[in-house]
């Protein structure tokens, strides 16, 4: 008896094939936190993000376009004003609970913000498929600019959901925007040293 796969079901094979020339190993982490005692006398007056121009941007229709920046959720294409809001708002939410009275500058310099497009959010699979934030995190001082710490690399990189999973999660508003808010919002926080260690790793198809 012949097999063989329709042609909706072919390319899903196809896209996870390619995605699993990528499977690794991920990971929420950086090198080490803040001292306590220092983070303890600073207090938040904002948060800079910067995205270099040489990073690259796609807005191709593919399971895993090859560029710094992917990003779909938000309407329009200025991706990198968008990822910079993202970061910005995730940056300040995890930096807020700084409770001492030096005024300091939060700034972080994007690497790469790999978020899922769409063609592969609807990958009918689980357990696929990775949100990828890169960025180095330094502390300044507010009035000087002198560096207070960093700049740290965080590698931001959380699981992702596809298919029927996916499906459900948004109509529950759980965006990809939400999780990978708050992840960046965790890794802030933990490298501060006035939240809990979010560092982690898993393994997982994707890139």
């Amino acid at each position: 008896m012949k097999s063989f796969l329709t042609l909706p079901r072919a390319v899903a094979v196809l896209a996870l094939l390619a995605l699993g020339a990528c499977s690794s190993t991920f990971k929420t982490d950086y090198n080490a936190p803040v001292s306590r005692d220092l983070s303890a006398g600073w207090r938040l007056k904002d948060v800079q993000v910067v995205v270099p121009a040489a990073l690259t941007v796609s807005e191709e229709p593919s399971v895993f376009p090859k560029a710094d920046i992917v990003w779909r959720e938000d309407k329009g294409t200025d991706r990198k004003a968008q990822i910079a809001k993202i970061l910005d708002d995730a940056a300040t939410a995890g930096a807020q609970g700084l409770p001492g009275t030096r005024p300091v500058i939060v700034r972080l310099t994007v690497a790469r913000f790999h978020a899922l497009t769409f063609e592969a959010e609807a990958l009918p699979y689980q357990g696929v498929g990775v949100h990828n934030v890169i960025f180095n995190a330094e502390v300044l001082d507010a009035a000087s600019g002198a560096v207070l710490a960093g700049p740290t690399l965080i590698e931001a990189q959380v699981p992702a959901y596809t298919g029927a999973e996916a499906v459900a999660k948004r109509k529950a508003g759980v965006t990809q925007k939400a999780v990978i808010s708050a992840d960046v919002k965790r890794a802030i926080a933990g490298w501060l040293g006035i939240g809990p260690d979010p560092r982690m790793q898993f393994n997982r198809i994707g890139g």
